[in-house]
């Protein structure tokens, strides 16, 4: 297993094991986010991604899943923490940006009334208080702020414009890390690179560590500065992202790069394999 040397500026250390009744989902899992940094995990669908994001923020059913180990994230082992308090730090220290926006949003709410929710969770104070709060985060996420727009439910909006509402109420009270769970899965092309885009841009602005999981390849090049594998429950291996593409050393990891699609030199040679594929 390679794992890259940890550096001292660390945010959340996990080394966990997690199962669901006697079934084991999650083995050994050791897992570092340092400050300020986008940490890729990637994983083919089943091997654990989900729930070990739902791991970190307590949110999985405890009767069901159990967790031994520690997942330290400041100054607390999240594993040990109650359910009240795991509250404060949701949406306020650590926050949760899902795959289907239209889906998490509350369809029969202005985007108002939602937005003044997420913000008074973890807040008080006046309405202008929380409407200055509002437009900054609509700002950050370059969406409008006039009464138009926050006067619209969920289904008057595109899939885009959803998915910039849940990362705005994400980033509402400057989380130090935001879980990002195959957030642009169900975007098309243009909408996806926008996403990645701002992800990134409020990662620098902010100095907000993002944990961006996905089974895209292209888009995790595109913005994580390292990456961890995940496969059938265990992380595999980790390292940057220069070294995890040009220099993979688990099996798995080099099935998975093998796997990426490769785009084909343009001219004469393309129109050639074209005619020759319809004579077979």
């Amino acid at each position: 297993m390679a794992f890259d040397t940890p550096q001292n500026d660390t945010l959340l250390s996990a080394h966990f094991s997690l199962r669901y009744a006697d079934k084991p989902v999650l083995r050994g899992v050791r897992l570092e986010i340092q400050r300020g940094e986008v940490m890729g995990l990637v994983g083919q669908s089943g091997s654990g991604k989900s729930t070990l994001a739902m791991t970190i923020l307590g949110l999985l059913e405890k009767k069901r899943a159990h967790a031994e180990g520690s997942i330290q994230f400041q100054d607390s082992d999240l594993l040990q923490l109650s359910e009240r308090e795991l509250r404060t730090l949701r949406g306020r220290s650590i926050s949760l940006v899902l795959q289907s926006p239209l889906s998490s949003l509350n369809p029969a709410l202005r985007i108002r009334t939602q937005l003044k929710e997420a913000w008074r969770a973890h807040a008080s104070g006046t309405n202008s208080d929380c409407g200055n709060a509002i437009r900054t985060c609509l700002e950050s996420v370059s969406l409008p702020t006039d009464d138009e727009f926050l006067r619209k439910y969920p289904s008057q909006m595109s899939v885009g414009q959803a998915q910039r509402v849940l990362i705005a109420m994400a980033v509402m009270h400057r989380p130090v890390l935001l879980i990002a769970d195959e957030a642009t899965s169900a975007l098309d092309v243009i909408t996806q690179s926008e996403i990645l885009a701002l992800f990134r841009a409020l990662n620098r602005s902010t100095g907000m560590a993002i944990l961006y999981i996905s089974h895209d390849l292209a888009s995790v090049a595109g913005i994580c500065d390292r990456i961890a594998i995940l496969h059938q429950g265990e992380v595999v291996e980790c390292g940057t992202t220069e070294q995890i593409f040009a220099n993979p050393q688990h099996e798995y990891t080099q099935r998975l790069m093998a796997a990426m699609p490769r785009i084909l030199p343009a001219g004469p040679s393309i129109q050639h394999k074209t005619q020759a594929a319809a004579t077979r």
